[in-house]
């Protein structure tokens, strides 16, 4: 056992499935709480990771915990999704007193037979997912059963290899996680600048009270007006006008006809974007596009998804290729000039944007609002020359973000090629290592 070329049971190379599926905090004499322990679920396991902030949190106290969780979620375990979907994956980094809910699995494993790194990237193996889908059951919906996992069958190399290869793919998921937080960062600052500015109106508000506007020289300052006005939308600074995203931009611009399109488009669907990452991206033939492939997409554009818009499926297009397309279900959002670019993403994606069209959105089962919806989002727009200073800070923000999501592809994609053949043994570390230099 753990020479290379070894396949074994799950059951055989963990010491524990944790399965509290069907747990709720009713059965167990309590309800959830404010706060306290979090309750995960299979809504927040997605692309190779937890994220928190993909449903709405929900929390028990620490009597139901300790009755939901008769062993606590360790560093190492592997968190899988038994069904809706199917195989979705996590790995646990460090120790975690969450509750295991709706269909979840977590794989504890053997220590010196199997690598939890490894396991986790093992998952993620074609042949390993052909067996666990083969092994699952369902019409509508593919599901396992506890009983059918422990049979899937993942390959194991010797433990120390395991640790390596673990540790090497690792790696390159903590440079992707890097990229993201400092994007994550980028874009924090971007959204305070606009709020300030163009909601809040902080250096106008502090002009009218006699102070010194607040992170600016005095060249910006002097641009920005020192009375306010009324308007529809309420008190604005004076001379600035009240609008709307619409106003400033032309609703998807640029369409592929059946005369003029391009041989090939890389299409990119709702599914593939979420908050200002664009995820997947998959090139067609024009001819066997699918038939929501028309929205040309062009440096500066703002995409934001129409279909359940609560989910966040935004993004900006910065250096795309010429080819780039978009599903009919964005509203894609093209600046009047290109300095409006970034002015037009942070109105259009701003949390009361978003909410606002979450709560306009028509249909239980496909809750979705018209394109025009999107453009009409309401904002007050600024003077031409506090515009063009917000561009100079912002732009490059926007522009940073996109760039470190490219690089973010293509570490993914990397890994991606990379796992397979390190997972079998077939590729040795060494090369793989000269492959990334």
């Amino acid at each position: 056992m753990g020479s290379d070329g070894d396949w074994q049971a799950i059951e055989d190379v963990v010491v524990d499935i944790l399965d509290r599926r069907g747990v709720t905090p009713l059965k167990l004499g309590g309800d959830f709480s404010a706060s306290g322990h979090r309750v995960i679920s299979a809504k927040l396991v997605k692309n190779g990771r937890l994220d928190l902030e993909a449903d709405e949190a929900r929390f028990v106290d620490e009597s139901i915990y300790k009755k939901w969780m008769r062993l606590p979620l360790l560093a190492g375990d592997v968190i899988v999704t038994s069904e809706a979907p199917l195989g979705e994956l996590a790995y646990l980094s460090k120790d975690a007193d969450w509750c295991l809910g709706q269909r979840l699995f977590a794989l504890r494993p053997r220590a010196n037979v199997i690598d939890g790194r490894f396991l986790y990237y093992a998952l993620q193996t074609q042949a390993v997912r052909a067996d666990l889908e083969g092994r699952a059951s369902g019409t509508t919906v593919l599901g396992i059963r506890q009983a059918e996992l422990r049979k899937v069958l993942v390959p194991v190399l010797s433990i120390d290899v395991q640790r390596d290869v673990g540790g090497f793919l690792g790696s390159l998921d903590d440079r992707i996680d890097n990229l993201r937080q400092t994007n994550a960062t980028l874009e924090a600052i971007a959204q305070a600048l606009f709020k300030s500015w163009f909601v809040d109106f902080d250096p106008v508000r502090a002009k009218v009270e006699g102070r010194e506007p607040e992170g600016m020289d005095a060249a910006t300052a002097a641009l920005f007006p020192s009375d306010f006005e009324d308007s529809e939308l309420g008190p604005i600074p004076g001379g600035w006008a009240a609008g709307t995203v619409g106003d400033i931009t032309t609703l998807n611009a640029s369409k592929w006809t059946s005369k003029k399109h391009p041989s090939t488009v890389r299409y990119v669907d709702l599914s593939g974007v979420t908050r200002n990452r664009i995820e997947t991206c998959t090139e067609f033939d024009f001819d066997a596009a699918p038939s929501r492939a028309h929205n040309h997409l062009r440096e500066g554009d703002t995409i934001v998804g129409t279909v359940r818009p609560g989910n966040r499926a935004y993004a900006y297009i910065h250096e795309p290729e010429e080819n780039l397309t978009g599903s009919t279900g964005f509203a894609v959002l093209s600046p009047n000039t290109p300095g409006l670019s970034s002015f037009v993403y942070l109105a259009s994606t701003s949390d009361e944007a978003i909410e606002r069209l979450a709560n306009l959105a028509d249909g239980a089962a496909y809750p979705a609002v018209r394109p025009g919806v999107v453009a009409d989002a309401p904002c007050t727009l600024p003077s031409g020359c506090v515009m063009e200073a917000f561009a100079q800070i912002a732009t490059p923000l926007l522009e940073g973000i996109a760039k470190n999501n490219a690089r973010a592809v293509a570490l993914a994609a990397l890994r991606d090629t990379l796992l397979p053949r390190l997972i079998s043994g077939k590729l040795l570390l060494p090369d793989a290592e000269a492959l990334l230099d």
